[in-house]
């Protein structure tokens, strides 16, 4: 019976270690969104991004130059 108890305690084990942290992305994602479109207001991480954003949703404005 001795494998039996092993194979329990490692189960339970495996199961703390593989528990989900608790709280959520949210937060997390909000520190890396650093950038804001002027027109729309949507939050983007970086200014590369932000030209491909002015490209496919504002394709008639110019896209701001890096102010970083």
């Amino acid at each position: 019976m001795t494998r039996g108890k092993q194979k329990i305690e490692a189960q339970r084990k495996n199961a703390e270690k593989n528990q989900k942290g608790k709280g959520s992305q949210l937060e997390a994602r909000a520190v890396g969104l650093k950038v804001i479109c002027p027109i729309c207001k949507a939050q983007i991480a970086n200014q590369n991004q932000l030209v491909d954003h002015y490209g496919s949703k504002h394709p008639k404005e110019k896209a701001p130059s890096n102010s970083e």
